[in-house]
């Protein structure tokens, strides 16, 4: 199963920059399995602990965001798949709970025939307050495969730039006109 962990494009700007939306749902299956400490102190009666979006998956969403990004800038003629996680540096007292949304903004820092490389920033958006906390800064790199050195050939099909990715791209570019 691919899971995609952005749910909106709220930006485009071809080759500049991406901004995405993701709302964390206790629905979500991998929250069960994933819990921030539970609060209180020895005079308190201990807590349940709290469901909270692992730090992998808000990378994966922001790899998906800066992914969208450079495939875009390209017209999505080449598959694009990370290559690095140049620098994923997290708030740990930030923790993303369901009910907050997550905003990811990647910027291209270069982009070129074998690849590229972005940077970008993840907040977490209080639901009761509306105020944006920075979680984490995250830097990555992609590469182009069909432009590969290897002389590797991939399927003609393009099996990164799904249909649910794509629909993505086509409700930003409604909302542009």
């Amino acid at each position: 199963m691919r899971w995609i962990w952005i749910d909106r494009i709220l930006e485009l700007k071809r080759g500049a920059k991406l901004v995405a939306l993701k709302n964390i749902s206790a629905a979500e299956d991998v929250l069960h399995d994933h819990f921030a400490p539970a609060p209180g102190s020895a005079e308190s009666a201990p807590q349940p602990p709290r469901p909270l979006m692992p730090h992998s998956l808000i990378i994966e969403g922001m790899a998906q965001t800066a992914g969208i990004l450079v495939g875009h800038a390209g017209d999505f003629k080449e598959k694009v798949i990370l290559a690095k996680i140049g620098k994923a540096v997290f708030d740990v007292a930030v923790q993303p709970r369901p009910g907050f949304t997550i905003r990811h903004s990647a910027e291209m820092v270069r982009y070129d025939a074998s690849g590229a490389s972005t940077s970008g920033v993840t907040e977490l958006i209080d639901p009761a307050t509306g105020e944006a906390r920075k979680l984490a800064d995250i830097e990555l790199m992609f590469s182009h495969i069909d432009s590969n050195r290897s002389g590797l050939k991939f399927p003609k099909e393009n099996f990164v730039f799904t249909e649910q990715f794509m629909h993505l791209i086509r409700n930003v570019e409604k909302l542009e006109d």
